[in-house]
């Protein structure tokens, strides 16, 4: 017993001296999962992304207490890298009046804006591929398109005093709709097609459209109306979109290699076929062409022989010409002896 209970406490110690570290070491893992799961889950409901953002936006400009009319970055939380907002507020007259343009959103005059007392709050969305992927993911059926740009974002939300007066300010999204010419949506400047399909596959040369996000999950697809030009009716989210029967994977080297040799083969072939055809179609020309000029020469020489043979008169060399020479064939004068003159009475 002496000797077996000390080996019992040492084997007890080593057993339970590990378990401090490996229990804070799964707390700390737990409570990053956590953390992160945390995270993911805020950000899969674009709805709860669009007011989040508003309340950011909303606050700094209440608390900056910005210009109306004025275009304004707001600064968003590291969590929120890869999405570029901008707030700006416009009186509703002017704003029908006179129209605006907020970057790539061109608002057109007649702009019905409803609720509207007197101010409404203009907030514009970049949203990037780490984050536009939740309206293709999770939220909207895109079936037989994929997003290849980043998603833009126009909301309008309230702006009246009431909200200037709160201390904390929630406005209410009001509706937007263009009663005269459409909101123009310019992409030019935001075309940066999606990494992970420009790896996969090859979108350059290929058919684009225009998605229109709704705030009821619904998606519709129209074309573009010039390069990089979608038109949309109200505010709301929109990017641009490929079919999904266009994307043609891209091969891997040396499958590339191989179907390039292929295809060099096939078109050596084909250019030798096609350049044979014409080359003996130009020959048969040219063995008719000579045979032609040939047979016009003999003719022309059996002409002329037989008309040496049948001539006539002698033919002789003038120089290197051969030239046809007569005879004399005029009568030799006779002098008339038997003429008289007439008799003249005098």
């Amino acid at each position: 017993m002496d000797s077996v209970f000390p080996l019992f406490l040492m084997l007890l110690f080593l057993i339970s001296s590990p378990f401090p570290s490996l229990s804070s070491e799964i707390q700390k893992f737990t409570a990053t999962d956590d953390r992160a799961a945390k995270k993911n889950i805020g950000f899969r409901s674009p709805r709860l992304l669009d007011l989040v953002i508003r309340d950011y936006a909303v606050n700094l400009f209440e608390q900056m207490n910005y210009r109306t009319g004025e275009l304004n970055n707001v600064p968003l939380p590291t969590n929120f890298s890869g999405i570029e907002v901008d707030i700006v507020k416009f009186r509703c007259g002017s704003l029908r009046r006179y129209g605006a343009k907020i970057k790539e959103f061109n608002l057109g005059k007649n702009l019905m804006i409803n609720p509207c007392v007197e101010r409404v709050i203009f907030i514009r969305q970049l949203l990037e591929y780490n984050f536009s992927d939740i309206y293709y993911d999770n939220y909207y059926n895109l079936q037989g398109y994929r997003l290849v740009t980043p998603v833009l974002g126009l909301l309008a939300y309230n702006g009246g005093d009431d909200i200037q007066n709160s201390s904390n300010p929630s406005p209410f999204e009001v509706r937007v709709m263009a009663d005269g010419d459409p909101i123009k949506v310019d992409f030019t400047n935001v075309t940066r097609y999606n990494p992970k399909i420009v790896r996969d596959v090859n979108v350059q040369g290929k058919m684009l459209y225009c998605a229109n996000f709704d705030k009821q999950g619904n998606v519709t697809i129209t074309s573009m109306v010039a390069p990089n030009v979608c038109h949309i009716n109200n505010q709301g989210h929109i990017g641009l979109v490929i079919e999904t029967n266009q994307l043609t994977s891209r091969p891997t080297q040396g499958r590339s290699e191989e179907y390039t040799r292929r295809v060099s083969r096939w078109k050596v072939a084909l250019g030798s076929s096609i350049g044979a055809g014409i080359g003996a179609f130009l020959l048969g020309l040219l063995f008719v062409a000579m045979f032609i000029k040939a047979k016009t020469r003999s003719k022309l020489e059996e002409l002329v022989r037989r008309a040496y043979e049948e001539e006539a008169l002698e033919v002789s060399m003038v120089g290197h010409v051969r030239a046809p020479i007569a005879p004399p064939t005029r009568t030799v004068p006779i002098i008339e002896h038997h003429y008289r003159p007439p008799r003249q009475n005098f």
